[in-house]
């Protein structure tokens, strides 16, 4: 599924995927090993890209929890069910419900789709306090005007 990074400390992380939002890829290696063919539907593509801008230009999202909320429910329709539950039950040794383990990946395949987006400048994630900070300087400078 696309070419690994591994300029991590040795992590598989798929291409152009940070580690900024996801910090463990390996249940959705899994998940691909089980998916087999239906793999392909659960990797990033343009129409991704587009409905994140839509998100966040369209819809005003600008809070990282938010916009992973509604990335996750994108990618829900994407991933098969039971080779996510296989899965995920093997990666963490335990049985894990369906329900548990679609979202899961498709919480992988949005924080993926997020770190991507911030490699190729689409999206750019800040700290809270950074905003504040920007937002207070620029209120001082107004007043100064």
């Amino acid at each position: 599924m696309g070419r690994e990074n591994r300029s991590n400390g040795g992590k598989k992380r798929p291409l152009f995927a940070t580690g900024e939002v996801v910090g463990d890829y390996e249940p959705l290696y899994k998940y691909w090993e089980e998916a087999g063919q239906k793999a392909s539907e659960s990797v990033l593509s343009a129409k991704d890209f587009e409905e994140l801008r839509r998100i966040v230009v369209d819809q005003g999202v600008r809070r990282l929890d938010e916009l992973l909320e509604k990335l996750k429910q994108v990618f829900r329709n994407r991933v098969d069910p039971e080779a996510a539950r296989r899965a995920l039950s093997k990666y963490y040794g335990v049985e894990v419900d369906t329900e548990t383990a679609v979202d899961r990946v498709a919480g992988i395949l949005a924080g993926w789709l997020v770190e991507a987006a911030t490699e190729w400048n689409i999206l750019s994630l800040r700290p809270t306090w950074q905003k504040r900070d920007k937002e207070q300087e620029e209120n001082k400078n107004k007043e100064g005007s």
